[in-house]
Formats: C-alpha cells, sequence, structure tokens
C-alpha cells in the first residue's frame, strides 16, 4: 500500500493509517460513511458488497471503526451482510480501550418499518450494546419484541421515515460524537439529501461488475451537488482508496 495524497508515503503502518483518518478535532458530531464500489459504478455483486472488497481495503474498514462511538448500519444492510457476532478484532478493541473509549462502538440500526427478526444471530450473538432507530409509524407489537434485546428509539416526526438530522442529534445527546456507516445507499442517500455527512470513504476497486448493481447511494431524487474535498488518497493492487471530507 502507499499513499499517493497528501504526499507520496510507501508502506504506511497501521499507526500511520489511523493517523490519516483521525476524525478533525473538536466535538462536534462527525458523520462518515465507508463504502467500496466497482470502476463501472457497482455497490455489490452477487448482492453482497464483500466481493468487490480487497486485502487493502478489509485493513482499512477494520481500522475505521476504531473510531467510531456509533457504528449506524440501515435494516437492509443488516439483514443482506450480517452483522453477527464481534465487530471488532481483540487488537482494536484494546486500542480503544488504551484511549479511555468503550471496549465496542454500539451498533446502531436504522429500521423505519423494524423489519428485524429478535430471534436472529444478530441480536443474540452480538456482545454489545445495540439501538434501533426507527420512525413514528413503525408497529408497536414489533418494537415491544425488538426492545426485549435492544433499546428500540422512535423518530418523533410525522412519517415512515427515520430523519438523518434527528438520528445525528439523538447520538450527540447520547454523548456519541463519531459515527461511522457502513451503508446502505439509501441510508447515505438520506443523509446526503439532508447535508449529513462529513467525511465519505470510497474504495474504487478495479473491477467491472457488469449487471445490475446499484450505486453507493440511492432514494433520493433532484437533491443539490454537495461538494467535498479530496483528504487522503491510497492505493494497492489498483484499489484507489480515497477519503473525502466536508468542505469547510
Amino acid at each position: 500500500m502507499q499513499r499517493l495524497y497528501p504526499g507520496h508515503l510507501a508502506d504506511p503502518d497501521d499507526g500511520q493509517l489511523l493517523g490519516f483518518y483521525a476524525p478533525p478535532p473538536g466535538t462536534a458530531p462527525f458523520v462518515r460513511f465507508n463504502f467500496v464500489a466497482s470502476i463501472d459504478g457497482a455497490a455489490t455483486q452477487g448482492g453482497l458488497s464483500g466481493a468487490l472488497g480487497s486485502a487493502g481495503d478489509k485493513r482499512v474498514f477494520s481500522l475505521l471503526r476504531r473510531f467510531a462511538d456509533v457504528i449506524l448500519v440501515g435494516a437492509g444492510t443488516i439483514r443482506a451482510e450480517g452483522y453477527e457476532g464481534e465487530l471488532l478484532d481483540l487488537d482494536s478493541r484494546a486500542w480503544r480501550l488504551a484511549r479511555g473509549m468503550a471496549e465496542r462502538p454500539v451498533l446502531a440500526i436504522v429500521s423505519g418499518r423494524l423489519d428485524l427478526d429478535e430471534n436472529s444471530e444478530l441480536f443474540v450473538q452480538n456482545p454489545g450494546k445495540i439501538l434501533v432507530l426507527t420512525s413514528s409509524t413503525a408497529d408497536p407489537a414489533k418494537e415491544a419484541a425488538l426492545d426485549r434485546v435492544a433499546e428500540v428509539v422512535r423518530c418523533p416526526l410525522p412519517g415512515s421515515a427515520v430523519d438523518p438530522l434527528w438520528i445525528r442529534e439523538v447520538l450527540s445527546a447520547r454523548g456519541h460524537r463519531v459515527t461511522h456507516s457502513e451503508g446502505g445507499p439509501h441510508l447515505l442517500g438520506a443523509f446526503q439529501a439532508a447535508g449529513a455527512v462529513d467525511s465519505l470513504c470510497l474504495t474504487t476497486a478495479p473491477l467491472m461488475a457488469g449487471g445490475d448493481a446499484g450505486r453507493i447511494s440511492t432514494g433520493v431524487t433532484g437533491s443539490e451537488l454537495h461538494r467535498l474535498a479530496l483528504h487522503t488518497l491510497l492505493e494497492e493492487d489498483g484499489n484507489l482508496l480515497a477519503e473525502y471530507r466536508r468542505v469547510p
């Protein structure tokens, strides 16, 4: 792996990579999204994003979770990708404890309809806290069932959507500054439309996927353009790992 921007650096170690991706100083909420896509724009292959990821992408993916107070994921991504069991390896949990952080970030799931199985391995095997953020129209019976295995919080705004600005406020009020989201496309689209994306980490894999796979962001039409600035650019085996941050 090599850093191409800002300035060339060959073979950065994990400590240097963590320095590249460290959230900005301060207390303001910092919302980061992390995605991988093929060079022809596919966000998944066979319905999963993992098929597009390289060893370098997985390495950075793991390191990014270290900074998170919350890992934020949409219900569709949860159903497709799993998320059961430990989400951080032993070294990452030790790194967090050494810096006075909670051993594990909170796993926050956005589900407007609460279409989640309370008996699934997600809830049975995860050792950390799980928070479910849902809409004001969600089924009370489903809420009661999930409340036995997680904490369910309803968005007070009308409608079946879960407002991104409300999500940010709820997490911030609980002392969670850094939110790290891993999808899905509808969640990114909603945060994008709300102007609530502070960082986008995007790995572009040197693969042509073809087919009809969707983009990394979807669900919002007619949204404005939001300019981000290139913060970091890495390369490994033809994979380009870029982080873009909100322009001040």
